[in-house]
Order: structure tokens, then sequence, then C-alpha cells
């Protein structure tokens, strides 16, 4: 059975883009083509300074890694992007592959999915939903829009 989208009526200006940091150029590609189509786009703060600076390497953000003191770097991240989803009027997830998983959403971007569905915004998925998700019943029953791939089904 297809999975059925919601129906939304409001015009969206602002959209905020979603997605793991191993996609932020390609998040930073598509944020320029939404503008060009007259959108406000909202993306991690991460991945803005990834684009100043041309250097997509995740590893040298995620500073926790090495030193657990820095957990407060990602809770601030987590808050930050929790401030642009509800600023936005819809989210656009950019789920690419990763680890194998083709259409990949993971935990953080499934609560910022979450967010947005409980503030009754639009979500987006730029690619199919991932095969085997271990929240997959939580993904459809949020009510994607599934783009396949075509940005120009943003109204």
């Amino acid at each position: 059975m297809p999975l059925l989208a919601r129906v939304y009526t409001k015009p969206m200006k602002t959209i905020t883009i979603c997605s793991s940091a191993l996609f932020y150029k390609h998040v930073m590609e598509i944020k320029e083509q939404l503008e060009a189509r007259g959108f406000v786009v909202l993306v991690p703060k991460t991945a803005l300074s990834m684009a100043e600076t041309g250097d997509f390497e995740v590893l040298q953000y995620k500073t926790w890694f090495g030193d657990a003191n820095d957990y407060h770097k990602k809770a601030d991240y987590m808050l930050s992007h929790f401030d642009e989803v509800t600023k936005g009027d819809a989210v656009l997830v950019v789920n690419d592959a990763k680890h194998g998983v083709a259409g990949y959403i993971g935990p953080n971007v499934l609560m910022e999915m979450a967010l947005a569905f409980y503030q009754r915004k639009p979500i987006y998925i730029l690619n199919g939903l991932p095969d085997d998700s271990p929240f997959e019943e939580e993904l459809k029953g949020m009510m994607p829009v599934i783009l396949k791939g075509d940005l120009a089904q943003i109204l």
C-alpha cells in the first residue's frame, strides 16, 4: 500500500534542511537551488561553517568523540537546529546513502522530523525511506512527502 502524505495548503517561504553531517556538502548545493526558487533556507550551523571553510570533513567537528567534555557542543548543535526547525514553514530531509543504507535517516534527523511533525509542519524527504529502518513505523506515521529526488515537488 502506498504511503499517503498529508496535504498542506499554507504557502511555504522558509524551509529547514535536516540531514546527517556527512551530507552537508549536498545540503549546501540544495540550499542554493531552493534559494534560486525564492525560498529562505535554514541549514545546520555546522553546514554553514563547513561551507565557509570549504572543509566538509565531519570528524573534525565531532570533537566529543575524543573529549567527552565537548558533548556540550553536540547539545548546542542539536538545540540550535531545533530552533531552525521551529522557525521554518517546512522541513526537507536530505537522506543520501550512508553506511551502505540508501535513504539513510539517523537519530538526530528523526528527532528533528518529530519536532516538525509535532508542530504540524510539512516534512519532505529527498530520497526514498530507508529499508529495514528500526523506526520505519514512526517515519511512515509522520506522513512525509517523498520527493524521489525531485525538488520541484516542493510547493
